[in-house]
């Protein structure tokens, strides 16, 4: 299966400009090719976090100063 994606490297790690449906573990080749300035889309933060599938509490937005600071 070859499947083409659009990744950004921040000098340390590759990340996904989308979501990529594969299982965790899943070994692969990457072939790199640099894409021309104007080809380049900016990566949103919106667009990095919801790439990261983090997982959290519903109201962690609401209550984040008691996730963070209670014992």
């Amino acid at each position: 299966m070859v499947e083409k994606i659009t990744d950004v490297f921040n000098g340390k790690v590759f990340y996904p400009a989308e979501p990529v449906a594969l299982p965790i573990n899943t070994r692969v080749r990457i072939s790199i090719e640099i894409l021309p300035p104007s080809e380049h889309e900016t990566v949103s933060f919106l667009q990095t976090a919801r790439s990261l599938n983090l997982e959290g509490p519903p109201d962690w937005s609401a209550n984040i100063d008691k996730y963070l600071y209670s014992k």
